[in-house]
């Protein structure tokens, strides 16, 4: 499970790469969750479904991470927690890089920590947990 769950968020990485540039499949990019998921962070807990909503939701993100000046999103690790053959927590590392104008770029590293599932193949995220991204942008004077 370990090196599919990697290969998933390498997947992932592009696929938001992509989103940056304004080059979204929102059908490959939702193809990445499970049927249904939930989302927390210190904003709350959201139930969701992977449906057209999800990927307006998700439209509406890039959009936003574009108007922001997000211009890169990498991967920097995945750690794995297994917690049974078909489930696990995965520790994912991210650097994004945003373009101040006139000024340097800022880097922020993050992580969020992602709920994976894999019944066939293919793994799929029902769940993450992240931290309060629009205080770390604003501590950085992104927003």
């Amino acid at each position: 499970m370990e090196k599919s769950v990697g290969e998933l968020f390498e997947r992932y990485e592009k696929l938001f790469r992509r989103a940056l540039g304004g080059e979204a499949d929102m059908d490959e990019v939702t193809s990445s969750y499970a049927g249904a998921f939930v989302a927390a962070s210190p904003a709350g807990v959201n139930v969701g479904r992977n449906d057209e909503q999800l990927k307006q939701v998700m439209r509406q993100g890039f959009e936003n991470y574009r108007r922001i000046g997000t211009k890169d999103m990498r991967l920097r690790n995945v750690r794995i927690a297994s917690i049974d053959e078909h489930h696990c927590l995965a520790h994912v590392a991210w650097r994004a890089i945003y373009d101040r104008g006139g000024e340097p770029d800022i880097s922020i590293d993050f992580e969020v920590h992602y709920l994976v599932q894999q019944l066939a193949d293919t793994p799929k995220i029902f769940g993450w947990i992240s931290g309060d991204e629009q205080a770390v942008l604003k501590q950085h004077g992104i927003i």
